[in-house]
């Protein structure tokens, strides 16, 4: 029983150690007790003057703490009720009195006894304690607001309480704080330190209560996005399900990662994509980054990597389908012929990167789809005309939206075989700006040595083109170096007359009765029509234009059946073609005309195919000035100083006055002003033009040349030699003179055309002139005849006879 020495010092109070709780004056706790020792000190109380000092363990593990597991300063209490359950243990309710600190403990075994003395508050009223009292009250307001757990009824009776001690006690009671802490804040017996403790702790409960704040209202405006997202897509799977149209809702991720394992991919384009799939995992379905990732996955499953396409190993059948479905040709062929037979021996073949050269219409474009029928691969087909962008080449990099692979990853995913036949179109018709080279582009795609690991900016993973069949097309050989050596070049020409008519009866009537909905007893097209056509019609290396006059009889005679309601065979005679095709275009025997002075036939290569020139030079009085229109290019010009010069060197063999060149004007035109000409080829034809000028000897008629000339008069070798004679036999010329050096060019020209041309091959320009002039000495070439003349009087003759209109042959 506790008995007063003084006001401050109690004798004999009861102790009750607490586990883990901090008891603070002006604080009504109930509590739940055990321990048969504490249930003692409570009886005790309850005994006497229900007055226990309650005082918190420095371990709450502890089930028996000693005196010194028990803080000295705790609170004294009183006993406001007491409550034996059947358990055995009581509820009890105590209320917070004042604070007191333990003396010394007294002997006793049955419960903890205490000799105590109350301790009161440090430091009266002042400025700063009003200060600090203002400043708790406002936090602790601020505290109750973000803190959920303190019901807001608290507040209130905080706010009215103006002892600073009582309200320090209050609020730390509220507070939740480490044990350690709390009894620090009880141990502070200084008014102003104790509220200033506060504050400062106020202040971090107040910043972690606000972090925890922005968390919470992140995390659940996230959780209210997520679980909108999937309620709606559920509602759209089960909307699906019930118009039937999706059964059964399957895992996407789940079938993602099926697929890369299924695909074949290399080990580095596996390990990329699983990459890709954990981040998509990550990701929210319906975000934009989601988007980006699986339109990736989408890609890269797309290619084939392992698939491919059975490859014709019978050279019978792909020569057969070769013939076909092509007239002549021969050299293409048996490329194609020679690749599948190296391929039957040599199972693992790089593929050969040809280039097929010619003018437009002669079927380059058909040929690539015979060639992969052939050779029973897929066959896919890339425009490269007008091709500026790099990234149509090697695709665009996944750094902005749009990004796609290139036009060859996306062409082979479609192919669903990883080797088909890629037939790349108008190589030659790529171009160059500030968006890249796509030529130098190609390099690594037509390299054998490099397109076994192209990387595509958009896939970041090499793919393997090595099984690719690229084919080229191109009307020129304008392509930059280091892109055709990578190519195999194979030249087409053109067709002949007959093939033209071949390919007509075989191939373009079918087609254009099927196209016009004719059948083949509504309409026949005889050969000689055919040739007529070909004759008059039409004038190119190809056979487009042909078709495109056929097509037009077609669709004529289409109508006159549906208005005249006649079913009788109609035959297309030649007398016909006016009413159908109208005048003919095309005078076909350009040769049949009189003998000209200064008029001579070259032969040209333009990008449609060979072409016959006309060159025409004049003198007049003048002060030797030379005059040359026909929007000549910089060769042609420099082919015509350089004849010249050949002509001023040999004025005295060729009888031109030496004063011939001081009183005259030169002009030399081509026609067709508006087409640009240019190129070597034309030097014997200038030449020769400039010598039967001069001379006033007329130029034969049935006569084309082509050569290019130097200073010295040699005849030097040109290209294009099988475009121009074709050209040469289209327009009914008789004789073609040609450098003897391109003689081994004629291999590859049709015998039917080496049969109707008579060709000369020559080394100097003397033989030019003694073929071509008509009056020429023939002993001039080999210089045994005496020099000619000025204005002999045979020329001036030669000259009377031409302006009466008849051919002169004056040997």
């Amino acid at each position: 029983m506790a008995t007063n020495k003084s006001e401050k010092n109690l004798s004999g109070v009861p102790v009750l150690p607490l586990r883990d709780v901090v008891v603070y004056p002006f604080m009504v706790v109930p509590l739940f007790v055990g321990r048969e020792r504490s249930i003692k000190a409570l009886e005790v109380a309850m005994a006497a003057d229900k007055q226990i000092l309650v005082a918190t363990q420095k371990s709450a593990a502890e089930d028996t703490p000693t005196e010194e597991g028990i803080y000295h300063i705790g609170t004294l209490a009183t006993v406001l009720q007491l409550l034996k359950l059947p358990d055995g243990t009581v509820k009890v309710l105590i209320e917070g009195v004042k604070r007191a600190q333990i003396s010394r403990f007294l002997t006793n075994k049955e419960y903890f006894l205490a000799d105590v003395e109350l301790i009161d508050d440090v430091g009266g009223e002042s400025r700063e304690t009003e200060i600090l009292i203002r400043s708790l009250k406002s936090q602790f307001e601020q505290y109750v607001k973000l803190n959920r757990k303190i019901p807001t009824e608290i507040l209130s009776s905080v706010l009215v309480i103006e002892d600073g001690g009582r309200l320090a006690d209050t609020i730390a009671a509220h507070l939740s704080l480490k044990l350690d802490e709390k009894q620090k804040i009880l141990e502070i017996l200084d008014l102003g330190k104790r509220l200033e403790r506060l504050v400062g702790v106020m202040e971090a409960e107040i910043d972690l209560l606000q972090v925890e704040k922005k968390i919470r209202g992140r995390v659940k405006r996230q959780m209210e996005k997520t679980q909108r997202e999937y309620y709606l897509n559920e509602q759209m799977k089960a909307i699906q399900k019930e118009l039937g149209e999706l059964e059964e809702v399957p895992n996407e991720l789940e079938a993602l990662a099926k697929k890369i394992e299924k695909s074949g991919m290399t080990t580095e384009a596996r390990e990329k994509c699983l990459a890709e799939l954990n981040k998509l995992k990550m990701m929210s379905p319906m975000s934009a980054e989601a988007t980006v990732s699986r339109n990736y996955l989408d890609w890269v499953l797309s290619l084939p990597w392992k698939k491919q396409s059975k490859l014709r190993v019978s050279l019978a059948e792909a020569e057969k389908i070769l013939e076909e479905e092509h007239y002549g040709l021969k050299e293409v062929k048996e490329r194609i012929l020679e690749y599948l037979a190296v391929n039957k021996r040599v199972k693992k073949l790089k593929g050969p990167i040809l280039c097929l050269v010619g003018p437009p219409g002669v079927g380059k474009t058909s040929l690539g789809q015979s060639i992969a029928n052939a050779t029973g691969r897929k066959f896919v087909r890339m425009s490269l005309g007008g091709v500026r962008d790099e990234a149509e080449i090697r695709g665009h990099r996944r750094t902005y939206i749009g990004a796609m692979p290139g036009k060859i990853v996306q062409k082979i995913s479609k192919t669903d075989a990883n080797n088909p036949f890629f037939l790349l179109d108008e190589i030659d018709k790529m171009a160059m700006d500030f968006r890249g080279d796509p030529a130098s582009a190609l390099l690594e795609v037509l390299d054998p040595e490099q397109n076994h690991a192209f990387n595509d900016h958009y896939l970041e993973v090499d793919y393997d083109l090595s099984d690719v069949m690229f084919v080229a097309t191109a009307n020129t050989l304008e392509i930059p170096p280091a892109l055709r050596d990578r190519m195999e070049i194979i030249r087409i020409p053109g067709y002949t007359e007959d093939e033209k008519i071949h390919i007509a009866l075989r191939h373009l009537i079918p087609k254009q009765l099927e196209a016009n909905g004719l059948k083949k007893d509504e309409i026949k097209i005889p050969l000689e029509t055919i040739r007529y056509i070909v004759q008059h019609y039409t004038r190119e290396a190809g056979v487009r234009n042909l078709e495109r006059e056929i097509s037009k009889i077609f669709r004529k005679v289409v109508k006159e059946i549906l208005l005249k309601d006649k079913k009788t065979k109609k035959t297309i005679e030649i007398g016909d073609l006016e009413h159908y095709l109208g005048v003919r275009r095309y005078r076909h025997d350009m040769a049949a005309e009189k003998d000209q002075i200064g008029q001579v036939k070259g032969l040209a290569w333009t990008e449609v195919g060979g072409e016959l020139l006309e060159i025409e030079a004049v003198t007049v009085p003048g002060k030797g000035k030379i005059t040359s229109t026909g929007q000549l290019g910089g060769v042609m010009q420099e082919s015509i100083q350089a004849a010249l010069t050949v002509v001023r060197a040999r004025a005295p063999l060729l009888g031109i006055h030496k004063h011939f060149f001081d009183k005259n004007d030169i002009h030399i035109h081509v026609p067709e002003g508006a087409t640009p000409k240019d190129g070597p080829s034309a030097g014997i034809s200038m030449c020769t033009a400039l010598v039967s000028v001069m001379t006033e000897m007329p130029v034969r008629s049935d006569y084309a040349m082509t050569g290019e000339i130097t200073l010295r008069g040699e005849v030097l070798a040109v290209g294009g030699i099988k475009e121009k004679l074709l050209a040469a036999h289209r327009g009914g010329i008789k004789s073609v003179i040609i450098p003897a050096e391109n003689v081994k060019d004629l291999k590859d020209i049709p015998d039917n055309i080496k049969k109707d041309l008579d060709i000369k091959p020559v080394r100097w320009i003397d033989e030019v002139f003694s073929y071509a002039l008509n009056g020429y000495p023939q002993g001039m070439t080999t210089g045994k005849s005496k020099k000619l003349k000025p204005k002999t009087p045979k020329a001036l003759v030669a000259q009377k006879k031409l302006r009466k209109g008849d051919r002169v042959r004056a040997h």
